[in-house]
């Protein structure tokens, strides 16, 4: 059970680094902002950076990058005057459904490549979903 689990692991890694590699207009960093945005909604840099792991600084940098090409926006925070709240544009949006509609038609030819069935693949997806730990909710 432990290999498996660990090669499940080493796998997933190595697949997720393999499609990143395609979308090479948008930076691995920046699609995963991206998504993080979309999991958490509206939200400060430092649950970002926390979500993320990384610190502060780092996670500023990813921001700006985000708002120089109009992938996200900063507003006040309307509870703290000090901070603000990184939010997607519609172009964010937009960009972020279009990597994903691209990675789903990169795996769904590698499963059909492969001879592999839906029902495995639902299979595999149930299992996912299953190992993945649900988003921490709270204030952004």
């Amino acid at each position: 059970m432990h290999r498996l689990s660990n090669e499940l692991v080493v796998l997933v890694a190595r697949l997720v680094r393999d499609v990143r590699r395609h979308n090479v207009d948008v930076p691995a960093a920046s699609t995963r902002l991206m998504s993080l945005l979309d999991e958490l909604g509206p939200s400060t840099v430092g649950r970002l950076a926390d979500h993320d792991r990384c610190s502060q600084p780092t996670m500023t940098g990813l921001v700006n990058g985000l708002v120089d090409r109009g992938w996200a926006e900063r507003s006040p925070h309307p509870d703290d005057s000090r901070a603000n709240l990184v939010t997607l544009t519609a172009l964010g949006r937009t960009t972020l459904a279009t990597l994903r509609r691209h990675n789903a038609d990169l795996i769904a030819e590698r499963i059909a490549a492969s001879g592999r069935s839906v029902d495995d693949l639902e299979t595999a997806v149930a299992l996912l979903r299953d190992l993945v730990p649900p988003t921490q909710e709270g204030t952004p």
